[in-house]
């Protein structure tokens, strides 16, 4: 259960890290668009579980090894962006999201299903 400060905190950070992730799209992802989809802080806010989403998901792989190369990079602009604002500066751990990529799987799966017409007499009943 979160509670409203890790919540404002979770929405601040994804806000902020958008934006670092905005300006220096092709250091971090090369060709890849990728959207931060949301953060989970821990209760005492200094770790931030990052989830992001990656177009091609092919690229996935090679998006978060980037990621986890330059996680101290990431680390020191979000410093920069909130330090006034925070005592420390989270731990930042990425995740893949995969939520929209199993939403279209379903999608496709009931899609495909071959299902008959009800009998006349059925829908009377």
């Amino acid at each position: 259960m979160s509670g409203k400060r890790q919540i404002k905190f979770g929405k601040q950070i994804q806000k902020d890290l958008s934006e670092i992730f905005q300006r220096d799209t092709r250091h971090y992802f090369g060709n890849s668009l990728v959207t931060v989809t949301g953060v989970e802080m821990s209760p005492d806010l200094s770790l931030a579980r990052v989830y992001m989403s990656v177009l091609p998901i092919s690229n996935a792989e090679e998006v978060f090894d980037k990621l986890d190369h330059h996680k101290s990079e990431v680390r020191k602009h979000l410093g920069n962006k909130i330090g006034k604002q925070v005592r420390i500066v989270p731990e930042l751990a990425f995740f893949h999201d995969d939520t929209e990529e199993t939403a279209s799987h379903m999608d496709q799966l009931i899609d495909n299903l071959e299902i008959p017409p009800a009998d006349e007499t059925d829908e009377e009943e």
